[in-house]
């Protein structure tokens, strides 16, 4: 059963694993991989934003994508969740190619995405912001209260506007929403940005949690396969199962995130 933010303990370092270095192959999970990316190319206008990307993600595992401003992590966030087409490459859910399929086909296989600024609907209700997570329609109109087990302080506001929420808040609503569909894979857009300490910390035990334990979801647990876009560096490496770093619109680095600090990761998000 999911647990609650407050009963969580502090998440836990990475787990174990073993170092893929830049332009090798995307990295076989030690989990079947639900997501894989290959060879994505992506342009604005003239500008070539991604560059052959290519990466798995498997259920039960937070990769996390690091990288400083402008170096296509949005972009590639945006991509796999087909608000904007790509121009090659392919992306794989599920066995599935869903490379040309619209953002709601997505949502209804099970993806959920919270972009970077979160986006809720700030003159809706916290109650009507979560149902419209509900719109994929891949489950009942009943919103999942493991939601407010992960998120209690939002069962205490669910009459006041999103609006009237603070920033740390309104991430949570994000989150939950997203998770309202009961998704297999979770796509984070920078969910630290602007937000407070004590709030950062309980996103960070959700989604260890989501990849460790899983969502309630018809009375059995359903663990998330997390994708994860992060400047945050701490933030990022206590939570990363694996991780990707990317250099103008490339991977240039891969690897285990027991091994980030080895290989290096905060000197190169620095340079």
């Amino acid at each position: 059963m999911a647990a609650s933010a407050g009963s969580i303990t502090a998440f836990p370092a990475a787990r174990p694993s073993s170092v893929e270095r830049a332009r090798a192959p995307a990295a076989a999970s030690s989990a079947a991989a639900l997501v894989e990316v290959r060879g994505l190319q992506q342009y604005y206008g003239g500008s070539h934003i991604l560059r052959n990307v290519g990466f798995d993600a498997a259920t039960g595992e937070v990769t996390v994508i690091l990288g400083r401003n402008g170096v296509g992590k949005t972009t590639l966030l945006k991509s796999l969740m087909g608000v904007v087409p790509v121009r090659s490459g392919t992306i794989r859910f599920g066995g599935a190619d869903i490379t040309h399929e619209t953002p709601y086909q997505r949502a209804r296989r099970g993806i959920g995405y919270v972009p970077q600024g979160r986006e809720i609907f700030g003159r809706l209700t916290v109650a009507e912001n979560l149902q419209m997570g509900l719109a994929a329609g891949r489950g009942g109109t009943a919103l999942p209260a493991a939601l407010f087990e992960l998120f209690p302080v939002l069962k205490e506001m669910l009459h006041r506007r999103g609006g009237d929420l603070s920033g740390g808040q309104q991430q949570q609503l994000a989150i939950a929403r997203a998770l309202a569909a009961a998704p297999t894979l979770l796509i984070l857009d920078e969910p630290t940005e602007g937000i407070q300490p004590s709030i950062i910390k309980d996103i960070g035990r959700v989604i260890r949690t989501l990849a460790d334990v899983g969502l309630q979801v018809e009375g059995r647990p359903q663990r998330v396969a997390i994708v994860l876009v992060e400047q945050y560096y701490d933030f990022a490496a206590a939570l990363a199962d694996r991780y990707l770093v990317m250099e103008r619109g490339e991977v240039v680095q891969r690897g285990r995130g027991a091994d980030m600090r080895a290989d290096g990761v905060r000197a190169r998000m620095s340079i």
